[in-house]
Parts: C-alpha cells; sequence; structure tokens
C-alpha cells in the first residue's frame, strides 16, 4: 500500500475584491486571488491541471478546466511552494470557489490536490 503522506499538496487562498474591475448595477463583481500550493509530501509532483467550480449565491455555476495554472505547470520539490494570482467574475456579491490540481509524481502517480472552498465576497456584505 502507498503511503499517502508521500502525495500531499496543501492549498491556501487569498482574496481580494476588485471594484475598479467590478459593474454592481451591471451584476458583474470581479475578484482576485493568490493561490499558495505547497507540496507537504515526500516526493516532487507536478501540477498539470487545473479544475474550478465556482459558484455565486444564485447557485449559477461556471466550471473551468485547463492545463496548468497562468500559463505554467510548475513541478514542487518536498516542501517548495508555488504562488500565484488570477482572477474570476461572477454576477453576484457573494459567491465561492473550489476545486482541485491534477498533479503527477515523480514515480508517475497521477493524483488531485483538492483546493478548499473559499468565499468570494465583497466587503462589508458578510459579517
Amino acid at each position: 500500500m502507498a503511503d499517502p503522506k508521500r502525495y500531499e499538496i496543501r492549498v491556501k487562498a487569498r482574496v481580494t475584491y476588485l471594484p475598479g474591475e467590478s459593474d454592481e448595477s451591471g451584476a458583474r463583481y470581479v475578484f482576485a486571488y493568490t493561490m499558495t500550493i505547497t507540496n507537504t509530501g515526500t516526493v516532487s509532483a507536478q501540477l498539470v491541471s487545473r479544475h474550478w467550480i465556482i459558484t455565486d449565491s444564485e447557485n449559477k455555476v461556471q466550471e473551468v478546466r485547463g492545463d496548468g495554472v497562468v500559463g505554467q505547470q510548475p513541478v514542487l520539490k518536498p516542501q517548495e511552494s508555488f504562488e500565484y494570482s488570477s482572477g474570476t467574475a461572477i454576477a453576484t456579491p457573494v459567491g465561492t470557489m473550489r476545486g482541485s490540481y491534477q498533479m503527477v509524481a515523480e514515480d508517475g502517480l497521477r493524483f488531485e490536490a483538492q483546493i478548499p472552498e473559499f468565499t468570494l465576497s465583497m466587503p462589508r456584505v458578510l459579517h
């Protein structure tokens, strides 16, 4: 049985609302997010693709799939981190994002790194 600790990735998100990019009267709320991906396992792994599920407060769902992140497919050695920033727009002032990164370990094993759900919220909407 494979040691599950060999293939562990920790994912953290930071979100910022972008009022200058948003159009509240037009129901367009834009958010920047910065993701920090850390290999907490014991083998190197490459991030090869991503899958996002973006949900607004009216339960409208956008799914995004693609190769890598911001045009890169980083290789993370044990204890290394990779950070990138991107953005999304939704039709309500509050929503959520979650998903997964598809990884390939140096030994060829494919596995998923879960992206825990995080909140998109313009300031002063949620307490």
